[in-house]
């Protein structure tokens, strides 16, 4: 319901309430025809509004509502055909299918109105009818520009919003990556170069406690001693060093989710799980985006929870959204891809829908090719 409200509260119908209020002000409503007049307005203003949540319909429930809009708009034409603001109510209608149609589309769709507004007019013996429909035309036109670049707009940036969630997550994987990289450097640089010539060191202490004169001396007794203890504490920060925690998937996938304004990312990994491996966190990263994809697009869902788990021999990743799914659905590009990164590293994938409607996704990845071992 709340969803429903902020989309009903949308800064694009308030042109349409407006237009429409001036056109229920400007008509009669007395006479035999006055109830038929005030149940097309309230006809058209309840499509129309339904019409504007053309990302929450399926395609032939759209058609429905702009089907009885136009129905109502033209009615509203034949019985007020010299009202002088009734074919405002085709502006309205203009805007709304250039947002929820291609140009081509909207085009035939327009000009058909139109047409039936210029059957409607010489019917009734305006004279003027083509200079009306003309410059009603214009703003229709205008008005449909209008929206197809604002609906340009959006998705223009809902796809930079997405390219910049991917930068965002790469970015994390990489900078994860080059830690690793320098801690295991530091790590070799420590063992094959201090570690030796804190060897060195302790074996020449050694010698000198050999020596008779020296033996009974204290202080060499005590450097030999320390230069063990450094020695052993050597190797625990190199040990401790290269004991990588693996890459930070969980901030590299938030990342990912951040810029997005939904679905919100529940994500749970498993303290059992660690990788270490890029390629592989490459495959989670891209499965996890092209789910969050269409849980936007398709599902118009609110949240998605992901999770991953490591059992025996494998890495389990599950990724279920709240959402709905829209008719029969298939595989797009987005999901063959999804597919085929999974079958690259030998793993397997289910796609099905839930007890709600919603598509669950099960990917499973050998723990040979995962490369996730479990915590010490």
């Amino acid at each position: 319901m709340t969803s429903l409200l902020r989309a009903l509260l949308t800064p694009f119908n308030l042109p349409v309430l407006l237009t429409w209020t001036a056109v229920w002000l400007a008509l009669p409503y007395d006479g035999p025809r006055g109830a038929l007049v005030w149940t097309a307005m309230l006809g058209f203003l309840v499509t129309a509004l339904l019409s504007s949540l053309a990302e929450q319909c399926k395609p032939p429930v759209l058609a429905l509502w702009f089907g009885a809009q136009s129905a109502c708009a033209l009615v509203m034409l034949w019985l007020a055909p010299r009202g002088g603001v009734t074919p405002a109510l085709l502006v309205i209608l203009a805007a709304q299918l250039a947002m929820a149609y291609p140009p081509r589309t909207t085009l035939w769709l327009v000009a058909a109105l139109n047409l039936a507004l210029y059957a409607i007019l010489r019917h009734a013996g305006v004279g003027s009818a083509p200079v009306v429909v003309a410059a009603f035309l214009g703003f229709q036109a205008f008005a449909a520009l209008t929206a197809h670049f604002a609906r340009g707009a959006e998705n223009a940036r809902d796809r930079l919003a997405l390219v910049n969630a991917d930068l965002l997550a790469t970015r994390a994987l990489l900078a994860d990556s080059a830690r690793d990289a320098e801690r295991l450097r530091v790590a070799r640089e420590l063992h094959d170069v201090a570690g030796h010539k804190l060897t060195a060191i302790r074996l020449n202490l050694r010698a000198l406690l050999a020596d008779p004169a020296l033996a009974h001396r204290g202080e060499v007794r005590l450097l030999e001693a320390l230069s063990g203890e450094l020695l052993e504490d050597l190797r625990e920060v190199v040990q401790t060093l290269r004991d990588s925690r693996g890459l930070e998937l969980a901030t590299a996938l938030r990342a990912l989710a951040a810029p997005l304004p939904r679905p919100a990312l529940r994500l749970r990994i498993d303290d059992t799980v660690r990788i270490s491996d890029p390629a592989l966190a490459e495959t989670i990263l891209r499965i996890v985006q092209e789910a969050l994809t269409n849980a936007a697009r398709h599902a118009q869902a609110r949240t998605l929870s992901v999770r991953l788990r490591r059992e025996a021999d494998a890495l389990h990743i599950e990724i279920e959204d709240d959402g709905l799914l829209r008719g029969a659905w298939r595989e797009g590009n987005g999901l063959a891809g999804m597919r085929e990164r999974v079958a690259a590293r030998g793993g397997t994938l289910r796609l099905a829908p839930n007890e709600r409607g919603a598509l669950r996704i099960e990917a499973r990845l050998p723990d040979s090719a995962a490369a996730a071992t479990a915590a010490a």
